[in-house]
């Protein structure tokens, strides 16, 4: 069975930290990292507080979180719906072990052919 992983983000203006003067790049490889994650069939999940906030009110151990910690702890990370870690981002080889598969399954899959446009 697919483990649920679900990203609680601090209150952002986007999900990429590219946008404003200064790039994050906690959040652009959060961003990446979330793309090949569910580009490699993984069940993965990212809310922003200031434009999703229900799903915070939703989970409870993400409330939870936020009623002992305030929202100085974001990021959260939970596994179906355990939280497994907060204050920062999961990296590569973290997040395989809270699916506990194989680093290498986390990377996108190429197509089997490629088209050639030229």
């Amino acid at each position: 069975m697919t483990k649920q992983i679900r990203v609680f983000d601090p209150a952002l203006c986007c999900s990429t930290g590219v946008c404003g003067p200064d790039v994050d790049p906690a959040l652009t490889k959060m961003a990446t990292l979330h793309l090949d994650v569910k580009k490699a069939g993984f069940d993965m999940e990212r809310f922003n507080l200031a434009q999703e906030p229900q799903p915070f009110v939703e989970s409870k151990a993400v409330k939870e979180l936020l009623d002992t910690k305030g929202a100085d702890a974001l990021p959260a990370v939970t596994v179906d719906g355990e939280l497994v870690m907060y204050g920062r981002y999961p990296d590569r080889s973290e997040l395989a072990a809270m699916l506990e598969v194989d680093e290498k399954e986390l990377h996108r899959k190429e197509p089997a052919a490629k088209i050639n446009l030229l």
